[in-house]
């Protein structure tokens, strides 16, 4: 009983702490450091980071994971630019784009890429996403199937089953933004650790540039708005709506999202393959980058 009357006091503490303190604020406008000779689009009132290929070819959108950019996609951009025009893009709240206050859910993320494709008079493309970017491309392809000619993805995030408990208590005022507080003061070097299989993988440069990111005017209400718009039961059901051909790309030593997800999402959409990298955790296009870009090639080569 003692521990229990403890505990409840403990909890209750944390939450007056949290309530008490300042919840943190969101950021519109050019960001400090950002890199010169960047491009951005105003869509739907965000102005959007993105880069664009041009070109002839067939057009390829890629879409980062939580908490990320587009840089994510630099070794694999190269190899595809060769056949396709390829767009990237920083969604809202991450990289150099906006962070307003609003919704982040994958539903108005994906309403913010139909948007700059749009402008870029893109009416049809393959969407390539990569975890939490995985939820957006397939929002996209359920809301605007005619928009989406196929679609890749690595390592997805996009079961309400794999959000941790911190998620879910992260949905309550005061509470929330408590824990995102005592999570960015985690060392990212640590935290990045888990989502590879040979943490030696990852550089020096690679640890800093998430830390500086993290540390951009808004990043951490951005970051805590898309926690709270993570509401994957109120659509996971319908993926199998999803009939473009898919590509499934996923590190067999994933410990966040691990490969019996890809196995359901395979079960789920109705014109699917999976491939599985050895030796390869959350990162396929950095711990698999040949075997993984060469198989994503491949599959692009059908809207070719």
């Amino acid at each position: 009983m003692a521990t229990s009357l403890g505990s409840m006091k403990l909890a209750a503490a944390l939450v007056v702490l949290a309530t008490a303190g300042c919840a943190p604020s969101f950021y519109q406008g050019p960001l400090p450091g950002a890199p010169q000779g960047a491009t951005y689009a105003q869509v739907n009132g965000t102005r959007v980071r993105y880069v664009d290929s041009g070109g002839k070819g067939s057009p390829v959108v890629l879409l980062h994971g939580f908490a990320s950019a587009l840089e994510t996609w630099n070794s694999v951009r190269p190899t595809l630019e060769k056949q396709h025009r390829v767009i990237a893009l920083d969604l809202k709240g991450f990289g150099w784009t906006d962070r307003p206050p609003g919704d982040y859910s994958p539903r108005a993320q994906a309403k913010l890429v139909a948007g700059l494709l749009e402008q870029r008079g893109v009416r049809r493309a393959a969407v390539v996403g990569h975890s939490w970017g995985s939820s957006v491309a397939l929002m996209l392809a359920m809301e605007r199937p005619q928009m989406v000619s196929r679609i890749a993805l690595y390592d997805a995030w996009v079961y309400e089953e794999q959000l941790p408990t911190t998620f879910h208590w992260a949905r309550a005022q005061g509470l929330g933004e408590l824990l995102f507080d005592l999570f960015y003061d985690q060392r990212s070097d640590e935290k990045m650790a888990f989502a590879f299989y040979d943490p030696s993988r990852i550089s020096e440069e690679f640890v800093e540039d998430v830390d500086r990111a993290l540390e951009r005017p808004g990043t951490t209400a951005a970051a805590l708005a898309a926690v709270r718009g993570q509401r994957y039961e109120d659509w996971q059901s319908r993926y199998s709506e999803v009939t473009a051909p898919a590509l499934l790309l996923w590190g067999r030593e994933d410990r966040v999202s691990p490969v019996d997800i890809g196995e359901r999402l395979l079960r789920q959409l109705p014109n699917a393959e999976l491939k599985v990298y050895p030796r390869c955790g959350h990162f396929p296009m950095i711990e698999a980058q040949s075997a993984s870009t060469r198989d994503l090639a491949k599959f692009l080569k059908g809207d070719s």
